[in-house]
Order: C-alpha cells, then sequence, then structure tokens
C-alpha cells in the first residue's frame, strides 16, 4: 500500500513560482537534465513501470521534521535559501526522505527530512545539518504529473517489490525533478519515487 498522501505538495513547493521573475529564471536554469531509464508511469497509476538499481551515497543538508508530511515540501524553499545564504549551491534536484507508515504511525509522530544535495559539506558555522544518504539497493519508478499525485503509485511500485521477494529496507525517498515554475503544465512534472529493499528474511 502507498505509505501516505499529501494532498499539499505541490503547494508547499508553489512558493517558488511566487517569486520574481529573475528567481524564477534561476529555477528554471536548475532544472536538472533527466532522462528517465524506463517508461514514465502516470496517472490513474493502474500499471507502474517499475525497475531495481544501486543507488550511490549522496552528501545532502536537510531540514528534519516531525508531523505531517505535508510540511516536508514547504520546507524546501526555506532549506533553498539557508543554503544559497551560506555559498553553496544544490548538486542536484531536492528530495524527501519519509520514514514512517501513515497507517501505523500517529500524524503528529510522522518522521521525514527535506533535503537538498550539495557536492560538500556545509562548514558549522551555517547552521545547516548535513548527512549522507547511504549506497542502497532500491526499487524505484518515474511518474509524472502533479507532485500530490505521486504517492498514487506506491501500491504498484510495493507490488512490484513483493513479486522481486523483498522487504523495505529504509525511507522512502521522493526526487523532485523539476521545479514547478519551469514548466506551464503540472502534467511536465516528474518525480522518481524509490524504495531501499533486501530480500525477504
Amino acid at each position: 500500500m502507498a505509505r501516505r498522501t499529501h494532498l499539499a505538495l505541490l503547494l508547499a513547493l508553489l512558493p517558488l513560482g511566487c517569486r520574481s521573475t529573475r528567481d524564477q529564471r534561476a529555477d528554471s536554469a536548475a532544472a536538472w537534465s533527466y532522462t528517465p531509464d524506463l517508461p514514465v508511469s502516470h496517472a490513474p497509476f493502474e500499471t507502474v513501470h517499475a525497475n531495481y538499481k544501486e543507488r550511490l551515497e549522496q552528501l545532502y543538508v536537510f531540514v528534519e521534521l516531525r508531523g505531517t508530511y505535508t510540511q516536508t515540501g514547504r520546507a524546501l524553499p526555506e532549506l533553498h535559501e539557508r543554503l544559497t545564504a551560506a555559498g553553496l549551491a544544490a548538486s542536484g534536484p531536492p528530495f524527501g526522505l519519509f520514514y514512517d507508515d501513515p497507517g501505523k504511525v500517529a500524524v503528529a509522530e510522522l518522521r521525514s527530512r527535506a533535503c537538498i544535495p550539495v557536492a560538500k559539506p556545509p562548514e558549522p558555522s551555517t547552521g545547516l545539518a548535513s548527512d549522507v544518504l547511504p549506497r542502497a539497493h532500491v526499487v524505484y519508478a518515474v511518474v509524472a504529473g502533479p507532485y500530490p499525485e505521486a504517492p498514487r503509485a506506491y501500491p504498484g511500485l510495493y507490488a512490484y517489490m513483493a513479486k522481486m521477494g523483498w522487504v523495505e529496507a529504509g525511507p522512502v525517498r521522493e526526487l523532485y525533478l523539476v521545479p514547478p515554475t519551469s514548466v506551464r503544465n503540472f502534467d511536465a512534472l516528474l518525480c522518481e519515487l524509490q524504495i531501499p529493499a533486501m530480500p525477504r528474511p
């Protein structure tokens, strides 16, 4: 089953679109070159094209959050501003890490991180927290459309994982590959969903 629904994630990402035209151009320029290596899945996600791969480790800065997962996307613009103020640049698209199953954990206790990858760790004086996303075997899918709709693809991804005889082995990761301000149609947005997996004991 999908682990969550974030009905406000796209709205959380949209404050980027309220910036000046110059800032919007900068956000558009930050759209990371990405070519899906498997068919893109589309709503209503009756078919989810899934595969597996080895994910490389990645350094990132983050904001630790507890509570509804809708706040994860809302934290990204402010984190980006703090990163810029520290003289650092993102080295890839922002992502969210989601640690708990909302079906089993109270909303107030849900743990997540809003994350931006970086090439080097921030100085302690910046106040930015950093960590390394570990190398992992993941099942994944690339979905198109508004970011709040992306979790609807999770049932298909979990079904693929079960078919392979694997179980979840770490926090779910969502990579937001296209800034909302860089497109005219939200159907052009792409999100890669990743679930760390390991053989069933």
